[in-house]
C-alpha cells in the first residue's frame, strides 16, 4: 500500500476536456473471465488502477501469465498453467473483487479455495448470494481455516433465483454456468452495464448467454472457451464524477469516451439542480454556472440511482442552497465521509439512513482523510472550491478506482499536487 496525500488549493471553474478510461467494475470480472479458458485474451482500455494491479497477480499467482502494453492500455493474459485453486489469501484481503475468481476456478479445476475479500469498510456485502449460486450448480460449499471451499466434480445448470440483484453474485454465477452442463437461468440478476460487458467478454470466448442486461439471463453451458480480444466500456461513475467536478466548480468541462445511457439517473439529477447538460454521442458536455438548486436521492441498484455517485453529490450539494436530502439504501455505512465534510464547514445531519444536507456559502480547506474510494473523490471535488488549502489524506482509496485522476484534475485548471510517502 502507497501511503501519501493531495494537497489541493482553492481552484476557478475547471474547464476543457478530459477522456474517461475503461471501467473499473467492468475490467475486474473480465480478467477473472479469462481463468475459464487456457488460450490467449487481450482486453484493451484497462486503466491501470491499483486494485486491477491486485487481479493481475492473482491470475499471475495461479500460475496464468499477464503482459501490460502501457502505451496502448491493453492487457494480454494467457492462462495456459494454471496450477493451483487456493487464491492468495493476501491479495484477496486487499480488495473485495477478488472473491470473483470463486466461479472460474471452480468450473474449471473442480474446486477452489478463497478467503473472506477485503476492499472499502462501507458496509456488510457478503457472499451469501455467490454461494448460494455455486451450491445450486452443485457445489459443496464449506469453510476451513477462514477459507471458503468449494468443490464439484462437474457443474449443472440449474434455475437461480437471486433475493438481490447483487451484481458480484450474478457475475460469480454466469462465469461458473458457462462451463456447466446444461442451461442455467439466473432470476433477478444485476442488470447493470459492467454485467453486460462481461456477457459480451465471455460471448465473445464462445460462451453462449442471453438476457444480459435484464432480469433474467439464460446460459447454455459449453465445453471449452476459447480466447478473444475485448475493449472494456468507459467507466460510468468516474464519467459522473468529473461530471460533478463541473457542477461543483462551476465549470465546462466536456467529457470523451462515455456512454450517456449508463449515466441517466446522475444525469437526471444534475438536470433537477440546474445544470446544464448536452450530450453528443458518446460526449457530454457540462456547464455548471448558475444557481443550483436543492435536490433529494435515493440511491438503488441500476438503473436507479448509484451508490457509488452519492459521496460526489454531497461535494456538490454542500454549497447548494437549501436543504437537500439523501437517502442510502444500499450500505448502511456510506456515510462514513460525512465527518470529513463536516469538518471542512458542511453543515450536515445523519438520520437513520438519510443525509439532510444545509448548504452553505462556502467550505473552508483543512487535513481530511479518504475514508473510501468514491469518498476520497468527493472530498477532492470539495477541496476545489474550499477556502485556503485543504490536505487529503489516505488516497490509497482513490487509485483503487480513479487512473490518473490527480493529473486528469490539473489539465483542466486544478491546484492539486500529490505527495507519496
Amino acid at each position: 500500500m502507497r501511503l501519501g496525500k493531495f494537497i489541493i488549493e482553492e481552484s476557478g471553474p475547471l474547464q476543457g476536456r478530459v477522456r474517461i478510461s475503461g471501467s473499473k467494475n467492468s475490467v475486474l470480472p473480465i480478467i477473472a473471465a479469462t481463468l475459464l479458458t487456457d488460450k490467449t485474451c487481450i482486453i484493451s482500455d484497462v486503466p491501470r488502477l491499483t486494485d486491477v494491479l491486485v487481479m493481475q497477480n492473482l491470475i499471475e499467482d495461479f500460475g496464468g501469465s499477464t503482459a501490460w502494453d502501457q502505451k496502448n492500455e491493453r492487457l494480454t493474459i494467457r492462462n495456459t498453467n494454471i496450477n493451483k485453486t487456493e487464491a492468495s489469501y493476501e491479495l484477496c484481503a486487499k480488495m473485495r473483487a477478488s472473491f470473483l475468481v470463486a466461479g472460474p476456478i471452480l468450473a474449471r479445476m473442480g474446486e477452489v479455495r478463497v478467503s473472506l475479500p477485503g476492499g472499502c469498510a462501507i458496509g456488510t456485502r457478503p457472499v451469501d448470494l455467490h454461494l448460494k449460486g455455486l451450491a445450486a450448480l452443485g457445489a459443496e460449499i464449506s469453510t476451513e481455516h477462514g477459507f471458503i471451499c468449494a468443490r464439484a466434480k462437474k457443474l449443472r445448470g440449474t434455475n437461480i433465483y437471486l433475493d438481490f440483484p447483487s451484481v458480484g453474485a450474478t457475475e460469480n454465477i454466469m462465469m461458473a454456468a458457462v462451463l456447466a452442463q446444461g442451461q442455467t437461468i439466473i432470476q433477478n440478476s444485476a442488470v447493470e452495464p459492467e454485467i453486460v460487458d462481461l456477457a459480451n467478454f465471455l460471448s465473445a470466448c464462445g460462451a453462449k448467454i442471453r438476457g444480459s442486461g435484464t432480469d433474467t439471463i439464460r446460459i447454455n453451458g459449453v465445453d471449452e472457451l476459447h480466447g478473444a480480444e475485448h475493449t472494456i466500456i468507459p467507466d460510468r461513475i468516474e464519467a459522473g464524477t468529473f461530471m460533478l467536478a463541473a457542477a461543483a466548480t462551476g465549470g465546462d468541462i466536456r467529457i470523451t469516451n462515455t456512454v450517456p445511457d449508463h449515466l441517466r439517473p446522475a444525469i437526471a439529477k444534475l438536470r433537477e439542480a440546474n445544470v446544464q447538460i448536452e450530450e453528443f454521442g458518446d460526449e457530454i458536455a457540462i456547464a455548471g454556472g448558475g444557481q443550483r438548486r436543492p435536490i433529494d436521492i435515493k440511491t438503488m441498484p441500476y438503473p436507479g440511482f448509484p451508490t457509488d455517485m452519492q459521496a460526489q453529490f454531497v461535494a456538490m450539494l454542500a454549497t447548494t442552497r437549501g436543504t437537500n436530502i439523501i437517502t442510502e439504501t444500499i450500505f448502511e455505512n456510506r456515510f462514513m465521509h460525512i465527518p470529513e465534510f463536516k469538518r471542512m464547514g458542511a453543515e450536515i445531519k445523519i438520520d437513520s439512513r438519510s443525509a439532510i444536507i444545509e448548504g452553505v456559502e462556502k467550505l473552508t480547506g483543512t487535513q481530511v482523510k479518504a475514508t473510501d474510494l468514491r469518498a476520497g473523490a468527493a472530498l477532492i471535488l470539495a477541496a476545489l472550491r474550499a477556502e485556503g488549502q485543504t490536505e487529503i489524506h489516505d488516497i490509497y482509496h482513490i487509485d483503487r478506482g480513479y487512473c490518473a485522476f490527480d493529473e486528469k484534475l490539473r489539465n483542466l485548471g486544478a491546484k492539486i499536487i500529490r505527495i507519496d510517502e
